[in-house]
């Protein structure tokens, strides 16, 4: 009787392995739906797949079964392999274990989280820090908890896609001015007038540009017409700005809000959001993002933290990294390509094509440089391009050879 469905019960198919739930008869049209939109993918040149990469992170990893130098990454500092983190995760999984256990409202608030939260803080010299599970969390979050129906977002032209997905779920009235043009912005800011709030939402460092968001001119804008300024700076934590504090502090320019990434310069993973103390209770009171999810595992906190510390005892890290980058954009102009607004440790090759693009992307890979290729959606349609991301860690021979195999397939 082992296995039988009894009378009057339905079959489980998580209790029968023979039922297959990816199989092709359920129901075929919807296959077929799902087939015919992959195909309009692979015609467009904008199919996608994942590629699998081996290795402790660092300037060489194993990608799809061969080594590479790694440019595609966003673990610029080196921080994410560095044995001083990796202790760090280990030493908060020994004092805390491996999960939350829960929403931070119920269970999952844990002292780990508390003495990040007052660290970064300090850090980047707010009032409060409230650490979400991902930097798409932190966006929604915050966008859909300081706007509503009456309220207006007033969005870059290029901010990421998790904050016009924000924008979306909001329900507020959205505006989207031309990216980093302070004279648009101002027009659209004469336009709104009528709201209850304005929200000026902005990424410090554009994350397919390598460009940084022209703050000293659109901070004056956006006091003058009341608007809250919410600074997202996933980008610029670690690197830029006095002691890598970020794009806000390097423009000389106070916002509202500014949320950060615990998975790029530090090494971890998870986000947070810097506020005032009143902001900072009413996300824990509002923000579903935050509320109905669980809390930030202990081992990626103490990872953050023990990153945190280096950053802040060796500046060469972030040095080093914009060394390289500008060596990397310049020998990239030198070779004949378009590195565009770049001005970071981001460098855009852009090509246009999208063919094209994910050909070099393929070619340059099999002669073991890793750097991706970038299609729509994540940029606008006709700018595909190689996207390069070095890390602190690579010599300048290192950076010398990549160009020299982006030269070469790009003649």
């Amino acid at each position: 009787m082992c296995g039988d469905v009894k009378a009057g019960e339905e079959e489980n198919p998580l209790r029968n392995p023979t039922v297959n739930l990816g199989s092709q008869s359920h129901c075929p049209a919807f296959q077929a739906e799902v087939e015919a939109e992959l195909g309009a993918l692979r015609s467009a040149e904008l199919y996608r797949c994942l590629r699998t990469v081996e290795g402790l992170p660092g300037p060489r990893m194993r990608v799809d079964g061969q080594d590479v130098l790694m440019l595609a990454g966003a673990n610029y500092l080196d921080l994410a392999g560095d044995p001083r983190v990796i202790a760090g995760a280990q030493q908060a999984m020994e004092s805390a274990g491996c999960a939350a256990g829960g929403s931070r409202l119920i269970t999952g608030n844990l002292a780990l989280h508390e003495a990040l939260e007052h660290d970064l803080a300090t850090f980047v010299g707010a009032e409060a820090v409230l650490i979400f599970s991902t930097g798409y969390m932190a966006n929604l979050g915050v966008i859909t908890t300081l706007a509503g129906p009456g309220d207006v977002i007033i969005s870059d032209a290029l901010n990421h896609a998790s904050i016009i997905d924000a924008c979306h779920l909001s329900r507020a009235s959205t505006r989207v001015f031309r990216h980093n043009d302070p004279e648009d912005l101002a027009r659209v800011a004469a336009s709104c007038g009528g709201f209850r709030r304005r929200v000026l939402v902005l990424d410090g460092v554009y994350s397919m540009d390598g460009d940084v968001a022209r703050l000293r001119e659109m901070a004056p804008i956006a006091r003058a017409s009341n608007m809250v300024v919410v600074l997202d700076d996933a980008h610029g934590l670690g690197i830029l700005g006095p002691g890598g504090r970020g794009v806000a502090s390097q423009e000389g320019v106070v916002v509202d809000i500014q949320i950060g990434n615990l998975g790029k310069a530090l090494g971890s993973f998870g986000a947070y959001v810097a506020c005032s103390h009143t902001l900072r209770e009413l996300l824990i009171n509002r923000t579903r993002s935050l509320i109905f999810t669980c809390g930030l595992a202990p081992a990626p906190l103490g990872a953050a933290h023990a990153a945190l510390r280096i950053i802040q005892d060796e500046p060469w890290r972030r040095l080093r990294l914009l060394e390289r980058a500008e060596q990397l954009r310049a020998g990239l102009k030198t070779a004949g390509f378009d590195t565009g607004a770049s001005t970071t440790h981001i460098v855009p090759a852009i090509v246009g094509d999208n063919r094209a693009t994910m050909s070099l992307c393929e070619r340059a890979l099999a002669l073991g440089v890793h750097a991706q290729g970038i299609r729509y959606p994540s940029v606008p349609e006709g700018t595909a391009r190689i996207r390069f991301t070095p890390m602190c860690s690579h010599s300048p021979d290192d950076i010398q050879h990549a160009v020299k195999i982006f030269s070469e397939l790009g003649r």
